[in-house]
């Protein structure tokens, strides 16, 4: 069987019972006993049986050999030989153990390569699987339309500031009083009010002292200055 044919049967069986981190990696110029070799884990004993098991299965519905199958009793690690390809099912402790990722891994494949869509086997296999029975998973996908993208929120700030400026600049300019020169103000309703108030009021007369009293005489006696004239010499 073609290496490729059989590297693709293996990752369809890998991944019909579920395998996680399947890696798959070209040992040509490490060694001449394989060309292949995939590395796979199980989360349980149950799995890693169900997934040699699968692998096996369908190699030799497709016309493969099978050379040998071991690890099957305790399930921790199982390998699969195929030939040309050897395929290790092991459980993520056991696999991050031995590593050997880091022993054939130089070359990886990747598993794009390995299920071209344009092969006939992998048409076969997409034909043979089932429809989902969910409606929406039957429909077409509808044909995407144009979004009115926005404008970027700078292009926004310019414009508002370009309106702003324009208004601006059509306002009046305000009169500037010049400087150094007196401005007359009228004067207000309440100052004018108050002062016709102030001038219709009359002024305040000073009150007058008050004349002596006739008994105020008697008791205080009016001292006389008698002034004596010194008679001119004979």
């Amino acid at each position: 069987m073609d290496i490729k044919k059989l590297q693709t049967l293996v990752v369809d069986a890998l991944e019909d019972v579920k395998g996680q981190e399947i890696a798959l990696f070209d040992t040509t110029h490490l060694t001449s006993l394989f060309d292949r070799i995939a590395v796979v884990s199980g989360t349980s004993n149950r799995q890693t049986k169900a997934l040699a098991a699968s692998v096996r299965d369908k190699v030799k519905a497709a016309g493969g050999d099978v050379v040998g199958m071991e690890g099957e009793d305790t399930g921790e690690w199982v390998l699969v030989d195929l030939g040309d390809m050897i395929v290790h099912i092991m459980q993520p402790a056991i696999r991050q153990y031995y590593r050997l990722e880091e022993i054939w891994g130089d070359k990886p494949v990747k598993l794009g390569a390995a299920k071209r869509k344009s092969t006939p086997e992998a048409l076969e296999a997409a034909e043979s699987k089932p429809k989902s029975k969910h409606l929406a998973a039957n429909k077409d996908e509808p044909e995407a339309q144009p979004v009115n993208e926005r404008k970027p929120a700078a292009k926004r700030a310019t414009k508002t500031a370009t309106k702003t400026a324009t208004a601006a600049a059509k306002k009046p300019a305000a009169k500037k009083v010049p400087t150094g020169k007196t401005v007359k103000v009228a004067p207000s309703k309440s100052e004018v009010a108050a002062v016709e108030a102030t001038k219709a009021k009359p002024p305040k007369r000073t009150p007058k002292a008050a004349a002596p009293a006739a008994g105020a005489a008697d008791a205080a006696p009016v001292k006389k200055v008698i002034r004596r004239v010194k008679k001119a010499a004979e």
